[in-house]
């Protein structure tokens, strides 16, 4: 299966998910979070991931996702809270919530980030990119 790399975070944190029960305040047993689960999992390409998460999803919350990868990716680079704060539009508050996820999460963030790194490499090893 082809994964995008705004999927990846999805499709990977809702896959640990599914098999860990150390999500705190989520029950991931209940029926409609596993088919959620099984519905992420069942894309296969860049359209159908899009068209379900704008289907799925307010256009506010698309964003929001977004700008949390954003700022994940930029805090594994070091990049300063106000840097951050200033290209995201977040609240200091909110790149702490981030950072906090990013380093004592369930590690969803840096996987995805390495598996980017190295689909990327990949890529442009094959003159793809």
């Amino acid at each position: 299966m082809k994964s995008d790399g705004f999927l990846l975070p999805i499709l990977l944190y809702l896959t640990k998910a599914l098999h860990s029960d150390k999500v705190p305040d989520m029950n991931w047993n209940r029926e409609e979070n596993k088919r959620l689960i099984e519905a992420v999992l069942s894309l296969k390409s860049r359209d159908e991931a899009k068209r379900f998460l704008r289907d799925l999803l307010t256009e506010g919350e698309i964003t929001e996702m977004g700008k949390r990868l954003q700022a994940a990716e930029m805090l594994s680079k070091g990049v300063p809270y106000s840097t951050i704060e200033r290209e995201t539009g977040f609240s200091s508050t909110t790149v702490a919530r981030v950072a906090k996820w990013l380093n004592t999460g369930e590690g969803g963030y840096r996987m995805v980030f390495n598996k980017s790194h190295h689909d990327s490499s990949i890529q442009m090893r094959r003159g793809l990119s």
